[in-house]
């Protein structure tokens, strides 16, 4: 549902974002995909986390929308990466967002309630997908679900945001441009003409 293929050139961007939250130590799951191998903080976690901003019931609820949009099949979603967590963190420190994440709550739950009588996590799996739909895709996009839509985009953009900066995440990218090496790694093009005029202790 996500649609979660993202260009490289956005995950640096928002690597630069999330770096500003990876330190804090009340994630139970979600872990920055460039912590450095060694810190305390990316290795000693809680075994439940605590949301922040959110309550109990509303924690569920991004819980289980960012699990809908990158879902677990063959690789880890967003369930297994902490990606609420993320939300709930960045969430808590802005304030115009906290308006727009409780509006969007707000209406979501409204909405179920109306289509099917019931709190959107009490829905079983096809009732919550087919509601996520029309605000999803605009060919099933129904007049009056604006406020819906702007919603479902703003935690599609957080998850995406929360998963592909976790280590999990970036293990999917399989991009060796962001990978953390604990030591240098050494060059794999040894043969190359242009390294006869190097030292060789430098190709090493």
């Amino acid at each position: 549902m996500a649609g979660q293929s993202i260009e490289r050139r956005e995950i640096l961007r928002i690597l630069a974002i999330a770096a500003g939250v990876a330190t804090f130590p009340g994630f139970s799951k979600w872990a920055f995909a460039c912590s450095h191998i060694g810190n305390a903080l990316a290795q000693i976690k809680p075994a439940v986390y605590l949301p922040v901003f959110f309550t109990p019931p509303e924690y569920a609820l991004i819980e289980r929308l960012t699990d809908l949009i990158i879902p677990a099949d063959d690789t880890p979603g967003a369930r297994d990466a902490g990606v609420a967590e993320f939300v709930d963190l960045m969430v808590s420190r802005d304030p115009e967002l906290q308006q727009d994440f409780r509006d969007g709550l707000s209406w979501l739950s409204m909405r179920s309630h109306a289509t099917s009588g019931k709190e959107f996590v009490m829905l079983n799996t096809d009732q919550q997908t087919t509601l996520l739909e029309s605000l999803a895709y605009r060919k099933k996009f129904q007049t009056g679900e604006e406020s819906g839509q702007k919603f479902f985009i703003l935690v599609r953009e957080y998850t995406v945001m929360g998963f592909y900066t976790s280590e999990i995440g970036l293990k999917e990218l399989d991009y060796p441009g962001l990978e953390f090496y604990a030591e240098s790694p050494a060059c794999p093009h040894k043969d190359d003409r242009e390294h006869r005029q190097l030292d060789p202790a430098l190709s090493q």
